[in-house]
């Protein structure tokens, strides 16, 4: 019983490396690239805008917070980027940042949050990707 949980262990293993070698294979050399977001980190070090670390703790924010989630998330004509924005919600105001695909999809997207009950203002800050 002993050597066959070692054999099936080690199968499993050496299956599961040789996939992942088959798929570092199988990415294109222009995404080995890293993204470079240093920018975009200091700014949000600065203290000025909005992070995620700014989310009051209290039940009636995170209540807005996970609702604005949900109707971001049930929206399944935006993209995966629409669907990943920051947002902070505090005292009925709602942040949006981070990148989505065009212009449209920035008004889709406060367009949705807008209609979230809880939900007074919208700061919409989202960056329409390259």
């Amino acid at each position: 019983m002993k050597k066959t949980s070692v054999a099936l262990l080690a199968a499993c293993v050496l299956s599961s490396a040789g996939f992942v070698s088959a798929q570092d294979r199988a990415m294109p050399a222009d995404s080995a690239t890293p993204a470079d977001n240093t920018a975009v980190n200091k700014r949000d070090q600065d203290g000025d805008t909005a992070t995620p670390m700014d989310q009051p703790n209290n039940k009636a924010d995170i209540d807005v917070a996970a609702s604005v989630r949900s109707a971001i998330m049930d929206d399944k004509s935006l993209s995966m980027k629409a669907h990943n924005v920051k947002l902070v919600a505090s005292s009925g105001v709602v942040v949006l940042r981070g990148p989505v695909t065009s212009a449209d999809e920035k008004a889709r997207v406060a367009k949705i949050v807008r209609a979230v009950a809880g939900v007074n203002r919208v700061d919409n800050q989202l960056e329409i990707a390259n």
